[in-house]
């Protein structure tokens, strides 16, 4: 098998140790001994970002100080955005052992699973935390993301991830909260996949792609920019941290742990939980830009030792989805985009693009804050 990268014909080459692969990635390289750069890369760091021993539990201690420090006269420790998959939901686990107080936060956008429900009405009623849902404007936001389907873009999900963490830091914002937890983590997510991606936190790209491909305004959704959350997280002291890393961190483990809690339920492979986000990772990425999300989460167990290189291979092998559960899912994403069967196969057969060429935000004014506020930061 052979393919073209930059101009140049390759031979397709899978890493030797993971499971990452050159068939949708002009980033990825390999040694003399076939072994990628991605896991070179985790294999190098993992020491120093995960911690799975005792210096993790002189981390979470340290940590715990400072939340009930900073909490001290306020209504809350800090703030989690729950998704209702399991890196989220463990957190919130944890953090109801850790007797914290905790306003969770959840943006509803209308693809939320059967399972995904029910598991985060479980979780909220046992660890009794605070719950706000946050529910975009339907037409506007399913609009949008209909407008980064027509732009070609890998990531459609950034109105998703945008508007969420908009509403986090308005929360943040209006309760004093300094502190907020995420369920990112190294164990499962120490590789990820660098070509066919962006991030979530340009406006500029979004309200770039909104005017060429979309139909309607955005005014009545709420964005954060990056230079917005650089900003307030100086102004405001925002802390993120991810607890996750400072544990031993089990995907089978955690599943467990969650069912004996609250009888969370299993909802299938990472991101799962969501039928927006399960079309974009089982359908969008590998039908448009030919990418396997599989490989980066099952890279990153095999570093983290949870998985060997011939299991991870062996779940390669099996179908990405089950036909009839993304038939209804297809249909139910059309039905909500209001898009036609011809549209939508016009929109999966179009050249692909990638979101730089857009209109992007100024990287070279982002540095120059950052350098400003590091400046400032040293003369302290």
């Amino acid at each position: 098998m052979t393919m073209r990268r930059n101009n140049k014909v390759e031979a397709y080459r899978r890493c030797t140790r993971c499971v990452m692969d050159n068939s949708s990635d002009d980033t990825i390289v390999f040694d003399e001994h076939g072994i990628c750069s991605y896991c070179t890369d985790a294999y190098h760091i993992l020491e120093e970002r995960y911690f799975p021993n005792e210096e993790g539990k002189r981390k979470i201690d340290e940590l715990l100080l400072r939340l009930k420090k900073d909490g001290k006269g306020k209504k809350y420790d800090c703030i989690l955005g729950l998704s209702g998959g399991l890196d989220s939901s463990y957190v919130a686990y944890l953090a109801s052992k850790w007797g914290l107080r905790v306003l969770t936060v959840h943006i509803d956008d209308g693809y939320d699973t059967d399972i995904s429900k029910n598991n985060l009405r479980k979780l909220v009623k046992t660890t009794g935390f605070d719950y706000e849902v946050i529910t975009p404007d339907a037409e506007q936001y399913n609009a949008l993301t209909l407008a980064f389907m027509r732009a070609g873009v890998p990531n459609i999900a950034i109105p998703q991830d945008n508007v969420l963490y908009a509403f986090l830091y308005k929360k943040m914002k209006e309760y004093r909260i300094k502190h907020l937890l995420t369920g990112g983590n190294y164990a499962l997510e120490s590789i990820l996949q660098r070509g066919n991606s962006y991030k979530a936190f340009d406006v500029v790209n979004i309200r770039d792609i909104n005017e060429k491909f979309g139909t309607k305004a955005i005014d009545k959704l709420e964005f954060i920019s990056t230079l917005r959350c650089i900003l307030d997280d100086k102004i405001f002291s925002i802390e993120t941290s991810r607890p996750l890393n400072y544990i031993d961190y089990n995907r089978d483990r955690a599943f467990q742990e969650l069912d004996e809690f609250c009888g969370f339920q299993y909802y299938g492979r990472k991101h799962l939980e969501n039928i927006l986000t399960a079309y974009i990772q089982l359908v969008w990425f590998p039908q448009k830009f030919g990418v396997d999300k599989r490989t980066s989460h099952l890279s990153s167990m095999i570093v983290s030792g949870q998985m060997t290189r011939e299991e991870a291979l062996k779940e390669l092998e099996e179908p990405l989805y089950d036909e009839k559960m993304m038939e209804e899912y297809i249909a139910l994403i059309k039905k909500k985009l209001k898009i036609s069967n011809e549209e939508y196969e016009e929109i999966m057969g179009a050249p692909v693009h990638q979101h730089q060429e857009y209109a992007v935000e100024d990287n070279t004014f982002l540095y120059k804050t950052l350098k400003l506020i590091h400046r400032a930061n040293a003369k302290k």
